[in-house]
């Protein structure tokens, strides 16, 4: 019995032991790998993304991604689907707490240097994308960079021989070097003083010219290896030739590929969008890089200003449906007094001449302003309530439908308490200085049965509508790529816009205030548009 129990936990013990075998094996396969960072689901797209430029060259090496504690268990188990290694570390604190909040955890990157279950590993940006193989970059030295702005190297790119010792001095001088930046790339700036000295790695040289001589502590890359979108904004070509690409880097703060408005200004984001599309669905709901989270409130926020439309005008509908039920020959003759009076619904041109003597002088700029503050407060609520991380498609579409709603809500709000303001000045008017002349108006109900919905309002609105669609969109339209040209049309698109809106605004303000004041005896059926 004793040795039966013997031989079954020695069973146990080689299962064990197998398995955590099995584990190792599965975790590290290759003596290089592809490294890279993430803090929080934020960037996970961009990890998923990056993962699959990788394997698209051909690549067969090891896909590394360091994930601190702020990322959530299902990234981890999409990324582990996607072919990543997953493994969970603790943040490196930042030393300079004078610089932004969202440096705090940066130093985290200084890691990679001691990875010493692998030989040599390429780091890479979750905001880069591969788009040629970079293989070769395992032939550089101890440590490789490519310069920016002439002395400066960028960690966004780099190449790693892990080593205990380098990064345990590195932990030594993390509180004494300074860091420009006061993130990680400032350190390692310092902490590689000489780097733009450093010869340039050439990746094409001999296996045997490499044997021949020592290991270089440090090698320059070429812009081949991490091309700037920022400058290539700034000149609207790369700085090398574009067919000898090797790495992009979405390098403009916060615009980044995965935002969808990064798309409709920056054009080397579609190298980026194309990759994305082409995702697996490695769990259900993820292929194209979707987020199963965000493709219910994508519905339900695409869905809900056009039931709200529906809606209203249901309201519309049942409040008019007396004007509905009236004769052709009555709606006719009433759309004929319309186009007399020149739009001006329920106003005609006598009355809008004693009423425009009760006009507020400050009504029009008040209109002005209101409008104005309504676009931007309806922009911004756009720019919030759009999850980020849609197509750029669907993310256009929901940011316009849902300012148009907003705005037309309130600025249809304004009008309507202007529309009270004149009856209200009306009754006042009529009651203290000529009450009978209420009765001047009893032969004008062809003019005050009014309209189911304001044809001016539409107009206008349609008008802004239309200008707030072609201003971005001029750039397009004309296939222009140059930042300063592209800013330059979306500018002036945006004054005819800013001009139209003014005279609109104005217009609808002080016209809603003389309806007001010609119904102030009229129960008049009424829709939300004024």
């Amino acid at each position: 019995m004793m040795k039966l129990s013997k031989f079954v936990a020695l069973l146990l013990l080689l299962a064990l032991v197998s398995i955590q075998s099995g584990a190792s094996i599965r975790s590290q396969k290759t003596e290089q790998a592809y490294v890279t960072l993430l803090y929080g689901d934020e960037f996970l797209l961009g990890v998923r993304v990056l993962g699959k430029s990788i394997r698209d060259t051909g690549s067969n090496k090891d896909m590394v991604v360091l994930v601190s504690d702020g990322v959530s268990d299902y990234a981890m188990k999409l990324l582990e689907a996607d072919g990543w290694i997953v493994e969970k570390i603790s943040l490196l604190a930042n030393p300079n707490q004078v610089r932004p909040k969202r440096f705090w955890g940066v130093y985290t990157k200084l890691k990679i240097f001691n990875m010493t279950s692998y030989k040599k590993v390429v780091y890479l940006d979750a905001d880069t994308i591969v788009v040629k193989s970079i293989e070769d970059l395992f032939k550089c030295g101890k440590f490789c960079a490519n310069l920016k702005h002439s002395e400066r190297l960028n960690s966004g790119v780099m190449v790693v021989e892990p080593s205990q010792s380098v990064f345990n001095d590195m932990m030594s001088k993390v509180n004494t070097l300074h860091s420009y930046t006061g993130g990680d790339q400032g350190f390692l700036n310092s902490y590689y003083s000489d780097f733009p000295n450093a010869h340039v790695f050439q990746p094409n040289l001999p296996q045997e010219v490499l044997n021949s001589r020592p290991v270089p502590d440090m090698e320059r890359l070429s812009t081949l290896y991490n091309a700037d979108v920022g400058l290539y904004m700034l000149a609207n070509k790369w700085m090398v030739n574009e067919s000898q690409l090797h790495v992009i880097h979405y390098t403009l703060g916060p615009l980044k590929p995965w935002d969808w408005w990064t798309s409709w200004l920056l054009k080397p984001v579609d190298v980026w969008q194309a990759a994305r599309e082409q995702l697996e669905e490695s769990l259900p709901g993820t292929g194209g890089g979707r987020n199963p989270n965000d493709e219910l409130l994508v519905k339900f926020l695409f869905m809900l200003p056009l039931c709200a439309v529906l809606f209203s005008y249901y309201r519309s509908f049942l409040q008019t449906r007396a004007f509905c039920r009236s004769s052709l020959c009555d709606h006719m003759r009433h759309l004929y007094y319309r186009i007399r009076s020149n739009g001006y619904a329920g106003v005609s041109s006598s009355s809008t001449f004693n009423s425009a003597n009760h006009v507020p002088g400050y009504l029009g700029g008040l209109s002005i302003i209101v409008c104005f503050v309504a676009a931007l407060v309806s922009l911004a609520c756009g720019l919030a309530i759009v999850p980020r991380q849609v197509m750029p498609w669907t993310g256009v579409i929901l940011m316009y439908e849902w300012t148009f709603t907003i705005f037309f809500l309130l600025f249809g709000g304004f009008l309507h308490l202007t529309y009270l303001w004149g009856k209200m000045t009306a009754t006042q008017v009529s009651v203290a200085s000529h009450p009978e002349s209420l009765d001047d108006y009893s032969g004008k109900g062809h003019l005050r049965q009014g309209s189911s919905c304001d044809l001016a309002a539409w107009y206008y609105g349609l008008g802004m509508a239309f200008l707030a669609i072609a201003a971005p969109a001029l750039p397009c339209i004309f296939g222009i790529t140059a930042l300063f040209l592209r800013l330059g049309l979306v500018v002036a698109g945006g004054i005819v816009l800013a001009s139209f809106m003014t005279y609109a605004a104005e217009h609808l303000g002080i016209r809603s205030f003389l309806k007001g004041f010609e119904d102030r005896d009229t129960t008049r059926t009424r829709s939300i548009c004024i």
